[in-house]
This record gives structure tokens, C-alpha cells and sequence, in this order.
């Protein structure tokens, strides 16, 4: 261990309780924001194909390139900050974020909303969230401290997605959707205010290389597999060839990457984060817990706007059962570490969560008041919110304070692209098949409870006990 983490050790982790609600409520805000930026939208996707004379497959667009973007950027930004400073990452991402969102609000067309919401938001959203869960990484070092940051973290970026809705529904309805990002724009200026007593453990390293020719590989090759999904139903034949473009592209990363480490220079992504087997399950957890969440939220949006014509308000209502139950869940999360394996609080996440799907599709379909949806969507929220913090904890924890830049961003890349994948594959299948109604939107839930079984296969395959890193 270096100096500069022995001294940022002593100097974090005998904290208070106080300095420590301080230090991570600027971090907690970030992740909120983001998350939120990545659902308010679908409430308001009739108003907004209204007003910019677009359709819901436009619109759908412009949520799907801002939640790709930040994948696709998340990996090489987290090497940035090994370069900038985890700071000044975290205060630039955040600039162009709030840019973006003022950029939103005043839109004339959906090419400037895609320049403002998709581009300028998601680049400032992939430059600024690897700081987040690096610096708590670096500050908390003890494991129950660090899952109560984690919590904290995660928590309201859980909450910022399962409450985007909400939110978005009661400023759309109460003044307009465009009030909606200059409400974003506010809660960033918000937290530059507040990170300006963040401290940066660990200096920059200006001389840190930069891996340029993997970082254009590997978010090619993510473009590719997740615009060509978008493509289905309505150009097959450009979904195939985008798909084996993007499977090509991304062997060609790991070829690349593994031929970098052999002659001694340093890739975008150690090959050897792919080696750790517990890694890998759980970065499949977070993948899909997203794509779960993100997917539920789009998929449930349209439907209600779409074929039940609700108005945004009414829509963002119904999931205020799913913000409460992610709420609930996420405020116990340090009780819960101290209770329960992090292996168990996943694997009972995930059986809650699919307990909450079949919900949303039995009820909804057989029963037509809004009350179908509360039990559903409380039990997903719930049991995302069990899950989000043991997941990224037993992810970040899996390997030591040197390679935290690498993981952190592969971390959010992966949650990243769960996301994207949630809102292009389940709002895909629902769009294309928008006139079946309440058969399109089974079909489209269906889709996301088959994830479900896949996410909870790899939690059954993470260890009992979390190994330490070495």
C-alpha cells in the first residue's frame, strides 16, 4: 500500500458519524441525479412527443443513448481519474451534466433533446460517478462502514430511479416536462457547492497512460449490441449485422487489451478483473438488477400512458409503491450487512424481486384498477433495494485500493448497460407490439423475469463468505 492510502486511511476512516454524513450526502446526491435523469423521462413520453413532434420509439431513444452513453463512457472516465484527480472528474462531470439538463429544457426538437439529455448528461454522468464509489471506496475501509456508504449511495440512486417517475410526473403536471431538467440542473449546482469540501485521498498522476484504442473497442462494440437492439421489429436485418459488428468488436477489446499486457503496457482493463470468479457473478447481479429496475419503469410507463392514458401525474403515482419499498429496504442496508451474508441479502433480492414481476403481470393483466400494480411494484422495489448495496460491495471489495479506478468504472459500465439493455429490450418488445395491449406489456415483463432467473443463478454462484482482496 502507498503513502498517499495509509494517510488517506488514517485520515477517513476514524471519521464521525457527522464528517461521514458530510463527506458522502455531495456523493449520494450525484448518483440520485443520475439515476433520476434515466427515468423522469418516461412519464413524460407523451407530452414530450407532443410538444416535439416525435413518437414514443423517438423518445425511447433518447433514453436508451443517455443510459448507453454512460456505459460506453464509464470505463475509460474512470481511467481519467486516475489522470484529472477523482475530484476534479467528479466537478467537470457534474458541469457538463448541469449544461446538458439547461440544454434540455429549452430544446426545440428531439436532436437537441438527444444533444442535451443523451450526450451532454450522459458524458458528465459517466465522468462523475467512477469518483463517487472511489473516494468511498478509498475513505471506508472497514467492511460494515463501507456497505453503509455503499447503502447510502446506492440507496438513493435506487430511489432516484424508482422515484424519477413520481417526480417527473408531479413537476410535468404541476408546470411543464422542460421543468424537469432545469430541476436537474438546480440539484447539480447543488452538489458543487457541497463537494467543494471534498478532499481527494489519493493526488493525480498526469503521467498515468491512457489506452485510447480500447476505450473507441469497447464502447464501439457496446453502441453496436445495444442500437441494434432498438433495431427489432423494425429492421431485422440491420439487428443482426449490428449485433455480430458489436460480438466482433468486443472480442477484438479483450484480444487487444490481453496483447497490451503481454508487451508490458497498461490497458484500458486489466485482463485479470475478468479472472475473479466472485466479480463476475456479481457484476451479473448488477447488471441485471438494473436492467430489472430501469426495464420495469419504462416498460410500466408506457404501458399506462399508452394503452390506459394516464396522465404523467397519475403515472408517477402509481410508483410511489416501488420508491417506498426500495426506501424501506435501502435504509436497513447497514443492518442488514451486519445480519446477513452479502451472498444471502442478493439471493433473497432476487427471489423478492421476481415474486414482484409475476405480480405485475398476473394482477395487472387480470384486473384493471391501479390498485394491481401497488403489490408488484413494492416487492421490485424492495427487493432491488436489498440488493443494489451487496452487490456493489462484494464488486469493489473483491480487489485492492490500486486497481479501485478500474473496478469502480467497469462497476458502473456493466449497471450501466443493465440499465440501457432494461429500457431497449423489454421497451422494445412493448413498442413494437404496442396495439396487442396488455398482451404486449405481459410479453414485455416476461422478458424481464427471464433476467431475473439469470441474475439469481449468479448470485447462488457467489461464495458464502466474501473473500479478501489481495
Amino acid at each position: 500500500m502507498s503513502d498517499a492510502s495509509v494517510s488517506a486511511d488514517r485520515a477517513f476512516a476514524p471519521a464521525p458519524a457527522l464528517s461521514a454524513r458530510r463527506l458522502i450526502l455531495p456523493l449520494a446526491l450525484a448518483q440520485f441525479i443520475c439515476s433520476f435523469a434515466g427515468s423522469n423521462m418516461n412519464v413524460m413520453i407523451n407530452d414530450i412527443s407532443e410538444d416535439l413532434d416525435t413518437t414514443v420509439k423517438g423518445v425511447q431513444t433518447a433514453i436508451t443513448l443517455f443510459l448507453l452513453i454512460m456505459a460506453i463512457l464509464m470505463i475509460p472516465c474512470s481511467k481519467l481519474t486516475d489522470r484529472w484527480g477523482r475530484k476534479r472528474c467528479f466537478t467537470g462531470g457534474l458541469a457538463l451534466y448541469g449544461i446538458g439538463a439547461l440544454l434540455s429544457a429549452v430544446s426545440p426538437n428531439l436532436g437537441v433533446l438527444i444533444l442535451g439529455n443523451s450526450v451532454f448528461e450522459g458524458v458528465g454522468t459517466a465522468l462523475l460517478i467512477p469518483p463517487v464509489y472511489i473516494l468511498a471506496t478509498l475513505w471506508f475501509t472497514d467492511l460494515t462502514r463501507r456497505a453503509w456508504a455503499f447503502g447510502v449511495i446506492s440507496g438513493l440512486g435506487g430511489i432516484g430511479a424508482a422515484a424519477g417517475p413520481l417526480i417527473g410526473g408531479l413537476i410535468t403536471t404541476a408546470i411543464s416536462w422542460r421543468a424537469a431538467f432545469v430541476f436537474q440542473a438546480v440539484v447539480v449546482g447543488i452538489i458543487i457547492l457541497l463537494g467543494r469540501r471534498i478532499t481527494d485521498p489519493l493526488p493525480a498522476d498526469p503521467t498515468r497512460p491512457f489506452d485510447a484504442v480500447g476505450a473507441v473497442l469497447s464502447g464501439a462494440g457496446m453502441f453496436c449490441l445495444v442500437f441494434g437492439i432498438l433495431q427489432a421489429g423494425s429492421n431485422n436485418v440491420l439487428l443482426a449485422v449490428l449485433l455480430v459488428i458489436g460480438l466482433v468488436l468486443l472480442a477484438a477489446f479483450y484480444l487487444y487489451i490481453r496483447r497490451q499486457e503481454r508487451a508490458g503496457k497498461e490497458p484500458l482493463l486489466s485482463t485479470g478483473l475478468f479472472r475473479n470468479r466472485t466479480c463476475n457473478f456479481a457484476l451479473v447481479t448488477q447488471n441485471i438488477q438494473w436492467l430489472i429496475l430501469l426495464g420495469t419503469s419504462f416498460v410500466v410507463s408506457v404501458y399506462l400512458q399508452t394503452v390506459r392514458e394516464y396522465s404523467a401525474i397519475k403515472t408517477g403515482v402509481v410508483f410511489t409503491a416501488a420508491t417506498v419499498g426500495l426506501l424501506i429496504s435501502s435504509l436497513g442496508a447497514e443492518r442488514f450487512a451486519k445480519r446477513r451474508a452479502q451472498k444471502t441479502l442478493i439471493v433473497w433480492g432476487f427471489l423478492v424481486t421476481l415474486t414482484g414481476v409475476g405480480l405485475l403481470i398476473g394482477l395487472v393483466v387480470a384486473w384493471s384498477s391501479i390498485v394491481a400494480f401497488v403489490p408488484g411494484l413494492f416487492l421490485v422495489g424492495f427487493g432491488l433495494g436489498a440488493m443494489l448495496t451487496p452487490s456493489v460491495n462484494v464488486v469493489q471489495s473483491s480487489f485492492p485500493e490500486q486497481q479501485q479506478g478500474e473496478i469502480s468504472g467497469l462497476s458502473r459500465s456493466v449497471s450501466n448497460l443493465g440499465s440501457s439493455f432494461g429500457t431497449a429490450i423489454a421497451g422494445t418488445i412493448l413498442v413494437a407490439a404496442a396495439s396487442r395491449g396488455n398482451g404486449a406489456y405481459a410479453w414485455a415483463m416476461f422478458s424481464l423475469a427471464i433476467f431475473g432467473l439469470v441474475g439469481l443463478g449468479a448470485a447462488l454462484l457467489l461464495p458464502a463468505k466474501q473473500p479478501t482482496a489481495t
